[in-house]
């Protein structure tokens, strides 16, 4: 199998998407498979370590929904050259974009196999932006981008029936659900030590979130539920806050001017992305717009206890009682009363960390992966198509 994957990012981006293709890429190269990734300059203008011959990169701008994702300036001789001198046997579209839109050109052009995975609801951005009006045609443009798709993966039960109630084809649509390597998310830390290191005593509650800081993200509400959460409950509970976006100055500003005791700590990398998981008492995440929730998984298997809206991909993740707390997406309060909940009740709190590890122990990326190449396999032509250039 040779699979062309167009893609608007890629790793070293730091969003679920991009860490969720490089890990299918590995996997596929793990497998024998040959891969050829067409995917923009990284965000951050700097290749890491981790380059490759086979992968394409191409200029780009930030995209305005979502700055860490690129919208490629494509070179159209570029591709068709790749392609021919790669010859896929099935082409995989991860984002509806400029990439994405190429490779759904010269699938078509070209009559090699297309299958497509869908990660994101940009649709329910719009609203935070003052942009809901073009709500119906972007679903008809998704429509249409999405109909020669032999197949089309989705992350998640609920973003599969979000894409039912709009009238997609049933018989299209699988899940591709996440995993979790629990070698490198794990419970083990030294918490007083850590802690001791980033300035905070080991004998405050620590609320951790951990996402991109954007509007989307309902990062106000947890604001808001902590500083209920802090009045109330626990006066000596901190707020760490990993992550950065266009809403960090704003998130920032807030804080200052009402006394809400948050540390921005910024984009965080592993390993110390694990510490801030397995020290942190509570995860707190409203964000109502995921189609999975990574960070979710990532947390649970770090022994967090995690409270999440109840809406979207982490209702997947997260049974309410059991491994994590789901409130209303849109109160506060209930992200305060939660917490306030955990926070008494130590032995439950140490029980819903306990499901959550053992939830997270069983997502395994292998045979996530094992079941998304078999239906690629399925759809992938036996024979290598040739690409021919026009006589002149």
């Amino acid at each position: 199998m040779r699979v062309a994957l167009f893609t608007d990012t890629f790793e070293p981006d730091v969003n679920g998407v991009a860490r969720t293709l490089g890990r299918w890429t590995d996997y596929l190269k793990r497998q024998g498979a040959e891969v050829l990734v067409l995917a923009p300059d990284p965000a951050s203008g700097k290749l890491s370590g981790k380059t490759s011959s086979s992968v394409e990169r191409f200029a780009s701008l930030p995209f305005f929904l979502y700055p860490e994702c690129r919208l490629a300036l494509p070179n159209p001789i570029h591709i068709r050259r790749a392609l021919k001198e790669f010859s896929p046997t099935i082409i995989h579209v991860a984002t509806p974009f400029n990439l994405g839109l190429c490779g759904i050109h010269y699938a078509r052009k070209l009559h090699i196999p297309l299958v497509a995975s869908y990660h994101t609801h940009f649709d329910q951005y719009l609203p935070f932006y003052n942009l809901q009006w073009m709500a119906k045609l972007l679903w008809r443009y998704m429509e249409w981008f999405h109909q020669d798709c032999r197949s089309i993966y989705v992350p998640s039960h609920s973003t599969h029936q979000d894409l039912l109630d709009k009238g997609w084809d049933a018989s299209r649509l699988e899940i591709w659900s996440r995993g979790m390597d629990t070698e490198v998310f794990h419970p083990n830390v030294d918490r007083e030590e850590w802690l001791c290191q980033q300035g905070i005593d080991s004998s405050r509650f620590v609320v951790l979130y951990v996402g991109r800081l954007a509007p989307e993200k309902n990062v106000d509400i947890a604001l808001d539920a902590f500083a209920d959460f802090r009045r109330h409950t626990c006066p000596e509970a901190v707020f760490v806050i990993a992550g950065d976006g266009p809403s960090a100055d704003a998130l920032k500003e807030r804080c200052r001017r009402e006394g809400i005791d948050a540390r921005f700590i910024g984009f965080t990398a592993l390993p110390d992305l694990q510490k801030w998981y397995a020290s942190a008492d509570l995860f707190l995440f409203p964000s109502a717009t995921e189609t999975f929730g990574n960070v979710v998984l990532e947390a649970m298997a770090c022994g967090t206890p995690v409270i999440c809206a109840d809406k979207g991909g982490v209702t997947d993740s997260v049974s309410h009682g059991v491994t994590g707390m789901l409130c209303d997406s849109t109160d506060a309060h209930s992200f305060a009363e939660a917490m306030e909940l955990l926070y008494n009740n130590v032995e439950r709190r140490a029980a819903m960390a306990e499901q959550g590890r053992l939830y997270g122990l069983k997502q395994s990326w292998e045979a996530i992966f094992d079941k998304l190449a078999s239906s690629f396999e399925r759809y992938s032509t036996p024979i290598q198509p040739q690409i021919r250039h026009k006589a002149k």
